[in-house]
Protein backbone atom coordinates (compact mmCIF):
# COMPACT_ATOMS: atom_id res chain seq x y z
CA UNK A 1 0.00 0.00 0.00
CA UNK A 2 2.82 2.39 0.89
CA UNK A 3 4.49 1.69 -2.45
CA UNK A 4 1.26 2.42 -4.34
CA UNK A 5 0.75 5.65 -2.41
CA UNK A 6 4.32 6.76 -3.13
CA UNK A 7 3.91 5.91 -6.82
CA UNK A 8 0.71 7.95 -6.98
CA UNK A 9 2.34 10.96 -5.31
CA UNK A 10 5.27 10.77 -7.72
CA UNK A 11 2.90 10.52 -10.68
CA UNK A 12 0.93 13.65 -9.76
CA UNK A 13 3.42 16.17 -11.22
CA UNK A 14 3.53 14.16 -14.45
CA UNK A 15 -0.27 14.04 -14.64
CA UNK A 16 -0.46 17.78 -13.98
CA UNK A 17 2.00 18.41 -16.78
CA UNK A 18 0.28 16.10 -19.28
CA UNK A 19 -3.28 17.19 -18.48
CA UNK A 20 -4.22 20.39 -20.32
CA UNK A 21 -5.66 23.18 -18.21
CA UNK A 22 -9.42 23.65 -18.42
CA UNK A 23 -11.01 27.08 -18.71
CA UNK A 24 -14.51 26.06 -17.64
CA UNK A 25 -16.00 23.33 -15.47
CA UNK A 26 -19.33 22.10 -16.81
CA UNK A 27 -19.74 20.05 -13.64
CA UNK A 28 -19.46 23.10 -11.38
CA UNK A 29 -20.71 25.61 -13.98
CA UNK A 30 -17.91 28.10 -13.33
CA UNK A 31 -14.69 29.42 -14.78
CA UNK A 32 -11.60 27.65 -13.44
CA UNK A 33 -8.54 29.44 -12.16
CA UNK A 34 -5.89 29.92 -14.89
CA UNK A 35 -2.16 29.67 -14.27
CA UNK A 36 -1.20 33.03 -12.72
CA UNK A 37 1.44 35.25 -14.29
CA UNK A 38 4.65 35.50 -12.28
CA UNK A 39 4.90 39.23 -11.59
CA UNK A 40 7.27 40.69 -9.00
CA UNK A 41 4.67 42.88 -7.29
CA UNK A 42 2.26 39.92 -7.07
CA UNK A 43 5.04 37.77 -5.64
CA UNK A 44 5.91 40.39 -3.04
CA UNK A 45 2.30 40.94 -1.99
CA UNK A 46 1.54 37.24 -1.71
CA UNK A 47 -1.12 37.44 -4.44
CA UNK A 48 0.82 35.09 -6.71
CA UNK A 49 0.94 32.28 -4.15
CA UNK A 50 -2.75 32.72 -3.28
CA UNK A 51 -3.74 32.54 -6.94
CA UNK A 52 -1.38 29.62 -7.55
CA UNK A 53 -3.02 27.62 -4.76
CA UNK A 54 -6.41 28.23 -6.40
CA UNK A 55 -4.93 27.22 -9.77
CA UNK A 56 -3.55 23.93 -8.42
CA UNK A 57 -6.85 23.13 -6.70
CA UNK A 58 -8.94 23.87 -9.81
CA UNK A 59 -6.64 22.07 -12.26
CA UNK A 60 -5.94 19.02 -10.08
CA UNK A 61 -6.08 15.80 -12.18
CA UNK A 62 -9.46 14.00 -11.97
CA UNK A 63 -10.76 16.76 -9.72
CA UNK A 64 -14.44 15.72 -10.00
CA UNK A 65 -13.63 12.17 -8.87
CA UNK A 66 -11.65 13.32 -5.83
CA UNK A 67 -14.39 15.76 -4.81
CA UNK A 68 -16.77 12.79 -4.69
CA UNK A 69 -14.36 10.71 -2.61
CA UNK A 70 -13.90 13.59 -0.18
CA UNK A 71 -17.64 14.14 0.30
CA UNK A 72 -18.44 10.44 0.75
CA UNK A 73 -15.76 10.24 3.43
CA UNK A 74 -17.15 13.35 5.11
CA UNK A 75 -20.68 11.94 5.10
CA UNK A 76 -19.48 8.69 6.63
CA UNK A 77 -18.04 10.78 9.46
CA UNK A 78 -21.34 12.61 9.95
CA UNK A 79 -20.39 15.87 8.24
CA UNK A 80 -23.07 17.82 6.40
CA UNK A 81 -20.85 20.20 4.44
CA UNK A 82 -18.50 19.67 1.52
CA UNK A 83 -16.74 22.25 -0.62
CA UNK A 84 -18.97 25.06 0.70
CA UNK A 85 -22.18 23.12 0.03
CA UNK A 86 -24.53 21.90 2.78
CA UNK A 87 -26.36 18.58 2.66
CA UNK A 88 -29.81 19.81 3.68
CA UNK A 89 -33.15 18.24 4.43
CA UNK A 90 -35.42 16.77 1.75
CA UNK A 91 -32.51 16.26 -0.64
CA UNK A 92 -31.57 19.94 -0.88
CA UNK A 93 -27.95 20.89 -1.53
CA UNK A 94 -27.49 24.49 -0.45
CA UNK A 95 -24.52 26.68 -1.32
CA UNK A 96 -22.90 28.82 1.34
CA UNK A 97 -22.87 32.59 0.97
CA UNK A 98 -19.43 34.17 1.09
CA UNK A 99 -19.87 37.79 2.19
CA UNK A 100 -18.11 40.34 -0.01
CA UNK A 101 -14.85 41.83 1.18
CA UNK A 102 -14.78 45.22 2.85
CA UNK A 103 -15.60 47.89 0.28
CA UNK A 104 -16.85 45.42 -2.33
CA UNK A 105 -20.48 46.55 -2.03
CA UNK A 106 -19.55 50.17 -2.61
CA UNK A 107 -17.20 49.32 -5.50
CA UNK A 108 -19.90 47.39 -7.33
CA UNK A 109 -22.50 50.05 -6.60
CA UNK A 110 -20.12 52.74 -7.86
CA UNK A 111 -19.59 50.80 -11.09
CA UNK A 112 -23.35 50.75 -11.66
CA UNK A 113 -23.79 54.41 -10.67
CA UNK A 114 -20.99 55.55 -12.95
CA UNK A 115 -22.40 53.66 -15.90
CA UNK A 116 -25.92 54.95 -15.27
CA UNK A 117 -24.61 58.52 -15.04
CA UNK A 118 -22.86 58.10 -18.39
CA UNK A 119 -26.16 57.04 -19.97
CA UNK A 120 -28.71 59.50 -18.52
CA UNK A 121 -31.44 58.50 -20.99
CA UNK A 122 -31.22 54.88 -19.84
CA UNK A 123 -33.61 53.67 -17.12
CA UNK A 124 -31.74 51.00 -15.17
CA UNK A 125 -33.30 48.25 -13.06
CA UNK A 126 -31.20 46.11 -10.72
CA UNK A 127 -32.44 42.67 -9.70
CA UNK A 128 -30.17 40.71 -7.37
CA UNK A 129 -31.69 37.33 -6.65
CA UNK A 130 -31.39 35.79 -3.19
CA UNK A 131 -30.39 32.14 -3.27
CA UNK A 132 -31.76 28.91 -1.89
CA UNK A 133 -29.74 29.54 1.29
CA UNK A 134 -32.01 32.43 2.24
CA UNK A 135 -35.31 30.97 1.04
CA UNK A 136 -34.75 27.43 2.36
CA UNK A 137 -33.30 28.08 5.79
CA UNK A 138 -35.56 25.39 7.23
CA UNK A 139 -33.72 22.87 5.04
CA UNK A 140 -30.28 23.66 6.47
CA UNK A 141 -28.51 21.15 8.73
CA UNK A 142 -28.62 21.87 12.44
CA UNK A 143 -26.30 24.71 13.49
CA UNK A 144 -25.39 25.61 9.89
CA UNK A 145 -25.09 29.41 9.53
CA UNK A 146 -27.88 30.87 7.41
CA UNK A 147 -25.74 33.67 6.02
CA UNK A 148 -26.73 37.30 5.67
CA UNK A 149 -27.68 37.75 2.02
CA UNK A 150 -30.57 40.06 2.86
CA UNK A 151 -28.31 42.50 4.69
CA UNK A 152 -26.10 42.85 1.62
CA UNK A 153 -29.12 43.13 -0.67
CA UNK A 154 -30.30 46.02 1.49
CA UNK A 155 -26.85 47.65 1.36
CA UNK A 156 -26.90 47.48 -2.43
CA UNK A 157 -30.40 48.91 -2.57
CA UNK A 158 -29.34 51.88 -0.46
CA UNK A 159 -26.12 52.38 -2.45
CA UNK A 160 -27.60 52.53 -5.94
CA UNK A 161 -28.71 56.13 -5.86
CA UNK A 162 -31.43 57.90 -7.79
CA UNK A 163 -30.40 56.67 -11.24
CA UNK A 164 -31.59 53.10 -10.73
CA UNK A 165 -34.57 51.14 -9.46
CA UNK A 166 -33.91 48.17 -7.20
CA UNK A 167 -36.18 45.20 -7.90
CA UNK A 168 -36.70 43.36 -4.61
CA UNK A 169 -37.96 39.87 -5.39
CA UNK A 170 -37.36 38.43 -1.92
CA UNK A 171 -40.86 39.10 -0.47
CA UNK A 172 -42.55 37.44 -3.46
CA UNK A 173 -40.23 34.43 -3.32
CA UNK A 174 -40.57 34.14 0.46
CA UNK A 175 -44.36 34.04 0.15
CA UNK A 176 -43.98 31.04 -2.18
CA UNK A 177 -41.01 29.45 -0.37
CA UNK A 178 -42.74 26.09 0.08
CA UNK A 179 -43.00 25.68 -3.68
CA UNK A 180 -40.27 24.32 -5.97
CA UNK A 181 -38.46 27.65 -6.45
CA UNK A 182 -34.86 26.40 -6.47
CA UNK A 183 -33.32 23.25 -7.83
CA UNK A 184 -32.18 20.85 -5.15
CA UNK A 185 -28.89 19.92 -6.84
CA UNK A 186 -28.14 23.16 -8.69
CA UNK A 187 -27.52 26.77 -7.66
CA UNK A 188 -30.14 28.29 -9.99
CA UNK A 189 -33.77 29.04 -9.41
CA UNK A 190 -36.31 26.87 -11.23
CA UNK A 191 -38.49 28.17 -14.03
CA UNK A 192 -41.24 28.65 -11.45
CA UNK A 193 -38.92 30.75 -9.30
CA UNK A 194 -37.92 32.77 -12.36
CA UNK A 195 -41.60 33.32 -13.19
CA UNK A 196 -42.34 34.81 -9.75
CA UNK A 197 -39.31 37.09 -10.13
CA UNK A 198 -40.55 38.11 -13.60
CA UNK A 199 -43.89 39.17 -12.10
CA UNK A 200 -42.13 41.45 -9.60
CA UNK A 201 -39.96 42.89 -12.35
CA UNK A 202 -43.06 43.70 -14.39
CA UNK A 203 -44.45 45.72 -11.47
CA UNK A 204 -41.32 47.88 -11.39
CA UNK A 205 -41.23 48.29 -15.18
CA UNK A 206 -44.91 49.17 -15.47
CA UNK A 207 -45.81 46.09 -17.52
CA UNK A 208 -48.66 43.61 -17.14
CA UNK A 209 -47.16 40.15 -16.55
CA UNK A 210 -48.43 37.15 -18.45
CA UNK A 211 -50.68 35.03 -16.22
CA UNK A 212 -49.42 31.57 -15.31
CA UNK A 213 -52.36 29.95 -17.09
CA UNK A 214 -51.16 31.56 -20.32
CA UNK A 215 -48.35 29.01 -20.54
CA UNK A 216 -48.13 25.36 -21.43
CA UNK A 217 -45.71 23.80 -18.94
CA UNK A 218 -43.54 21.16 -20.57
CA UNK A 219 -41.41 18.76 -18.51
CA UNK A 220 -38.22 18.23 -20.50
CA UNK A 221 -35.82 16.61 -18.01
CA UNK A 222 -36.27 14.31 -15.02
CA UNK A 223 -32.63 13.39 -14.45
CA UNK A 224 -30.97 16.77 -13.85
CA UNK A 225 -27.98 16.73 -11.51
CA UNK A 226 -26.72 20.29 -11.28
CA UNK A 227 -23.67 22.26 -10.25
CA UNK A 228 -24.01 21.72 -6.49
CA UNK A 229 -24.21 17.97 -6.98
CA UNK A 230 -20.89 18.13 -8.82
CA UNK A 231 -19.26 20.73 -6.59
CA UNK A 232 -20.09 19.01 -3.32
CA UNK A 233 -19.50 15.45 -4.46
CA UNK A 234 -22.55 14.38 -2.44
CA UNK A 235 -24.25 11.41 -4.05
CA UNK A 236 -27.36 9.26 -3.54
CA UNK A 237 -29.65 12.25 -4.08
CA UNK A 238 -32.84 12.32 -6.18
CA UNK A 239 -32.42 14.34 -9.39
CA UNK A 240 -34.15 17.58 -10.30
CA UNK A 241 -36.67 18.21 -13.05
CA UNK A 242 -36.57 21.01 -15.63
CA UNK A 243 -39.68 22.70 -17.00
CA UNK A 244 -40.14 25.00 -19.96
CA UNK A 245 -42.99 27.49 -19.82
CA UNK A 246 -44.17 27.95 -23.40
CA UNK A 247 -46.70 30.71 -24.22
CA UNK A 248 -50.02 29.34 -25.43
CA UNK A 249 -50.12 32.25 -27.87
CA UNK A 250 -47.12 31.20 -29.91
CA UNK A 251 -44.38 33.80 -30.28
CA UNK A 252 -41.98 34.10 -33.18
CA UNK A 253 -38.51 35.53 -32.77
CA UNK A 254 -34.96 35.33 -34.01
CA UNK A 255 -32.05 34.68 -31.66
CA UNK A 256 -28.65 35.89 -32.86
CA UNK A 257 -25.50 34.70 -31.08
CA UNK A 258 -23.42 37.62 -32.28
CA UNK A 259 -19.95 36.40 -31.35
CA UNK A 260 -20.52 32.95 -32.83
CA UNK A 261 -22.32 34.38 -35.90
CA UNK A 262 -25.12 31.86 -35.39
CA UNK A 263 -28.90 32.28 -35.38
CA UNK A 264 -31.79 30.25 -34.00
CA UNK A 265 -35.56 30.49 -33.88
CA UNK A 266 -35.86 29.27 -30.29
CA UNK A 267 -34.64 30.40 -26.88
CA UNK A 268 -34.22 26.76 -25.91
CA UNK A 269 -31.36 24.49 -26.99
CA UNK A 270 -33.02 21.12 -26.48
CA UNK A 271 -29.86 19.28 -27.51
CA UNK A 272 -28.29 20.35 -24.20
CA UNK A 273 -30.77 18.16 -22.32
CA UNK A 274 -28.60 15.19 -23.27
CA UNK A 275 -25.48 16.82 -21.77
CA UNK A 276 -24.18 17.29 -18.24
CA UNK A 277 -25.23 20.95 -17.98
CA UNK A 278 -28.92 20.56 -18.73
CA UNK A 279 -29.60 24.09 -17.45
CA UNK A 280 -27.95 25.24 -20.69
CA UNK A 281 -31.25 24.39 -22.38
CA UNK A 282 -32.10 28.00 -21.48
CA UNK A 283 -30.54 30.44 -23.97
CA UNK A 284 -28.03 27.75 -25.00
CA UNK A 285 -25.91 28.71 -22.00
CA UNK A 286 -23.89 31.89 -21.59
CA UNK A 287 -22.65 34.05 -24.45
CA UNK A 288 -20.96 37.43 -24.79
CA UNK A 289 -23.82 39.05 -26.73
CA UNK A 290 -27.19 37.71 -27.83
CA UNK A 291 -29.83 39.68 -29.73
CA UNK A 292 -33.46 38.55 -29.58
CA UNK A 293 -35.83 40.08 -32.14
CA UNK A 294 -39.57 39.53 -31.86
CA UNK A 295 -42.67 40.82 -33.61
CA UNK A 296 -43.83 42.78 -30.57
CA UNK A 297 -45.61 45.89 -31.87
CA UNK A 298 -44.55 48.31 -29.12
CA UNK A 299 -41.03 48.62 -30.50
CA UNK A 300 -39.43 48.77 -27.03
CA UNK A 301 -35.83 47.65 -26.57
CA UNK A 302 -34.14 46.20 -23.49
CA UNK A 303 -30.52 45.56 -22.58
CA UNK A 304 -29.90 42.80 -20.03
CA UNK A 305 -26.53 42.59 -18.26
CA UNK A 306 -26.55 39.30 -16.45
CA UNK A 307 -25.28 36.02 -15.11
CA UNK A 308 -26.87 32.63 -15.78
CA UNK A 309 -29.78 33.30 -13.39
CA UNK A 310 -31.26 35.46 -16.15
CA UNK A 311 -31.30 32.66 -18.70
CA UNK A 312 -34.52 31.09 -17.44
CA UNK A 313 -36.24 34.46 -16.90
CA UNK A 314 -35.49 36.01 -20.31
CA UNK A 315 -38.12 33.92 -22.17
CA UNK A 316 -40.84 35.60 -20.09
CA UNK A 317 -39.74 39.04 -21.37
CA UNK A 318 -39.92 38.39 -25.10
CA UNK A 319 -43.62 39.25 -25.16
CA UNK A 320 -42.90 42.76 -23.90
CA UNK A 321 -40.04 43.95 -26.14
CA UNK A 322 -39.33 43.98 -29.85
CA UNK A 323 -35.57 43.69 -29.26
CA UNK A 324 -33.64 42.33 -26.28
CA UNK A 325 -29.85 42.52 -26.11
CA UNK A 326 -28.28 40.11 -23.61
CA UNK A 327 -24.73 40.78 -22.42
CA UNK A 328 -22.56 38.61 -20.18
CA UNK A 329 -19.69 40.78 -18.94
CA UNK A 330 -17.56 37.71 -18.25
CA UNK A 331 -17.17 37.28 -22.01
CA UNK A 332 -18.14 40.64 -23.55
CA UNK A 333 -15.34 42.99 -24.60
CA UNK A 334 -17.33 45.43 -26.74
CA UNK A 335 -18.37 49.04 -26.15
CA UNK A 336 -21.61 48.82 -24.18
CA UNK A 337 -22.35 52.55 -24.36
CA UNK A 338 -21.94 52.46 -28.13
CA UNK A 339 -24.38 49.54 -28.27
CA UNK A 340 -26.93 51.45 -26.20
CA UNK A 341 -26.65 54.62 -28.28
CA UNK A 342 -26.42 52.88 -31.63
CA UNK A 343 -29.50 50.73 -31.01
CA UNK A 344 -31.40 53.49 -29.16
CA UNK A 345 -31.96 51.38 -26.06
CA UNK A 346 -33.72 53.14 -23.19
CA UNK A 347 -34.06 50.40 -20.57
CA UNK A 348 -31.44 48.18 -18.95
CA UNK A 349 -31.87 45.29 -16.54
CA UNK A 350 -28.94 44.15 -14.39
CA UNK A 351 -29.82 40.64 -13.22
CA UNK A 352 -27.49 38.51 -11.11
CA UNK A 353 -27.69 36.11 -8.23
CA UNK A 354 -26.26 37.81 -5.18
CA UNK A 355 -23.47 35.21 -5.01
CA UNK A 356 -22.24 35.90 -8.53
CA UNK A 357 -22.68 39.66 -8.23
CA UNK A 358 -20.17 39.87 -5.41
CA UNK A 359 -17.80 37.08 -6.46
CA UNK A 360 -17.44 37.92 -10.17
CA UNK A 361 -15.12 40.91 -10.79
CA UNK A 362 -16.49 41.52 -14.29
CA UNK A 363 -19.28 43.77 -12.98
CA UNK A 364 -16.60 46.41 -12.40
CA UNK A 365 -15.98 46.41 -16.16
CA UNK A 366 -18.99 48.72 -16.43
CA UNK A 367 -17.05 51.62 -14.93
CA UNK A 368 -14.08 50.90 -17.19
CA UNK A 369 -16.34 51.13 -20.26
CA UNK A 370 -16.93 54.85 -19.72
CA UNK A 371 -13.29 55.89 -19.42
Amino acid sequence: MAVLLLAFICALPVLNFLTPDREFSAAENRMLEPRPDLLLHHLASGKFMANYEKYVSDQFPFRDFWVGVKSDTARAMGRKESNEVYWGKDGYLIQQFNPPAEGEVEENAEALRSFAAAAPDLQTYVLLAPTSLTLNQDKLPAFAPAGNELAFLDKMRKSLGRFMRFVDVYPALYAKRHEYLFYKTDHHWTTLGAYYAYRELCKQMGMAPQAADGFDIRHVADEFYGSLYSKSGFRHIPPDQIELWLPKDQEHYTVEYTGEQQTADSLYALENLSKKDKYAVFMNGNHALVKITSAHPAGKKLLIVKDSYANSLIPFLTGHFSEIYVVDLRFYDGDLLALIRGQEIHEMLVLYSINTFFSDPSIKNLSEMIE
